[in-house]
């Protein structure tokens, strides 16, 4: 008897005890409550009371508080409109997690179909590649281990058993013949709902793959309200393929396409609606906080500070990059995949003293469905407005050239302005760890972000690309020391050299200085440009 039903019989009984009538159970209120209890428990959704869900927008907790503040009115209004309980959030994330996914050891046996011909076969990389990425995906996790392993060649990837009768049969039998096993990783983007019901019946043990594994590594790393909202909304085509695989086990035993006591829903529509009803709240919670992120961009175009987005492959070396440019402290980068999952900004300062802030923006990967990508369009959001974009290579890795491939085509897919790419910045990173490095690629910039080489040159370059892309301005401005020019243009532009003629009592001010910033000074001054 499935879980389901158990929860059903159970209720139904304990209302009976207590002299529950036909005509009370097909009432639709105390129907909806019975029904509402028993599958919330089925599909890992929490019984709750009926409130109105709103949404708290987060403060970023690095140098945006330091350029933004929090003292004004109109924000703080805004702030208060879009407050969300941190318990709230925490409900839609804790609530739902898969199942077989938990805090649980996890002795993983993985398999790689390697794809011999067809549009699924893999041109800028080979299966031992490959394997060894869903490995480190694997040991990723605390309470994993990879016990075996093994890559098994199929001409079939999109049947439900993914092999042939033959290798089918092969995998079989080594899984059986393993000692311990719990949890079989298969490396495919995406497993269907039958596929992933069929192996776990052939194999006996929970069936895993990238895009459950991905957002498992997610869920564990996942600290803000944001990010816990966005693998909340992630996790919505997981638990639907749990429902389907559920409803199949319980139409097995007759009762999945059964009307519940007149309501007019069956089981399984009425887990679908629970399931769309949390999707909306969380979809709503997102816009709010994309609205926020909106607001926040807004801030930093009246302040003018050039945004930099940093941008790369999983564990490639973006955090530590940006910590060696900024000298931010409070950064902790890790050699671990996906160590960031929320956008922090930094800020640090160009040769010429202009104020720049550096995004750290969430790693890619390969082979990842447009669901999980869509999920976190918040926090990517932020990339199409930037006014840079620097894209960080690990340059010592055996796949750098195919991890470049998918940066790429993840940025295709975002749908990133042409002049953001034409402009953008490639930078190969850990070349201390690399024996006799050369550039083979133009107009790269090698650099160790953990050795602290090449970054005075890599600033440089986000200089000068700062200065066209913004449409600033290098102009030499002369102005009246008695006056308040000097100061107004250290408050409003980046001065790069002052020149002080003392028989004059006036200076030569050379300064960096943004379109809009240059009107208000001429507006204000009389213009002293020499």
């Amino acid at each position: 008897m499935s879980a389901l039903v158990r929860t059903c019989s159970h209720i139904l009984q304990r209302r009976s005890a207590s002299t529950l009538s036909f005509k009370t159970l097909r009432s639709s209120s105390t129907t909806r409550g019975l029904l509402k209890r028993a599958t919330a428990k089925l599909i890992g959704l929490p019984v709750v009371q009926a409130r109105p869900f709103v949404v708290s927008l987060p403060a970023l907790k690095n140098s945006d508080e330091f350029v933004f503040g929090r003292d004004g009115e109109e924000e703080d209004d805004e702030e208060a409109e879009d407050f969300i309980p941190d318990s709230e959030v925490e409900e839609l994330f804790e609530a739902q997690g898969p199942l077989g996914l938990g805090d649980r050891h996890h002795r993983v046996f993985i398999v790689h179909p390697d794809v011999k011909w067809g549009s699924k076969k893999q041109h800028l990389t080979t299966a031992a590649l490959m394997m060894a990425e869903a490995e480190g995906l694997v040991n990723t996790l605390e309470n994993w281990r990879v016990v075996d392993k093994l890559i098994l060649s199929t001409k079939t990837p999109e049947k439900k058993r993914i092999f042939g009768k033959g290798n089918f049969q092969v995998l079989t039998e080594k899984i059986r013949q393993t000692p311990g096993i719990s949890a079989v990783f298969v490396n495919v983007e995406r497993l269907s709902p039958l596929s992933e019901r069929d192996l776990e019946e052939a194999w006996g043990v929970k069936v895993f793959d990238r895009y459950s594994v991905v957002l498992h590594i997610f869920r564990c790393n996942a600290r803000t309200k944001e990010a816990k909202l966005q693998i909340s909304l992630a996790e919505i085509p997981l638990l639907r393929s749990r429902l389907k695989n559920e409803m199949a086990n319980l139409d097995q035993q007759g009762g999945g396409s059964r009307y519940i006591g007149g309501s007019g829903e069956t089981l399984y529509e009425v887990q679908q609606r629970l399931l769309k009803e949390r999707e909306l709240k969380i979809r709503l919670a997102l816009d709010k906080l994309r609205r926020k992120r909106h607001l926040l961009r807004s801030q930093r175009k009246h302040r003018e500070f050039p945004v930099v987005s940093v941008l790369g492959y999983t564990n490639c070396g973006k955090t530590t990059l940006i910590k060696a440019l900024t000298g931010d402290i409070g950064l902790q980068p890790r050699n671990q995949l996906f160590a960031t999952l929320d956008v922090t900004v930094h800020a640090g300062q160009l040769p010429s003293r202009m104020t720049v802030l550096y995004v750290d923006t969430i790693g890619f990967l390969s082979q990842l469905p447009h669901q999980l990508i869509d999920s976190f369009s918040a926090t990517l959001e932020d990339i199409k407005h930037s006014d840079l974009l620097v894209h960080v290579r690990d340059i010592s890795h055996p796949e750098t050239v195919n991890q470049k491939a998918n940066v790429l085509n993840v940025l295709k897919n975002l749908q990133i302005p042409d002049a953001l790419m034409n402009s953008m910045v490639e930078v190969h990173n850990k070349i201390d760890l690399v024996e006799n490095y050369e550039a083979t690629e133009p107009k790269v910039l090698p650099v160790s972000a953990l050795k602290e080489h090449g970054l005075n040159t890599l600033k440089r370059v986000v200089e000068e690309q700062i200065v066209n892309t913004t449409g600033k301005h290098i102009l030499d401005l002369k102005v009246d020391l008695s006056t308040a020019q000097l100061s107004w243009l250290y408050k409003e532009a980046t001065v790069q050299d002052v020149e002080v003629i003392a028989d004059e009592g006036s200076a030569v001010v050379k300064v960096i200085i943004s379109t809009a910033a240059y009107g208000r000074y001429k507006k204000l001054f009389k213009d002293g440009r020499r």
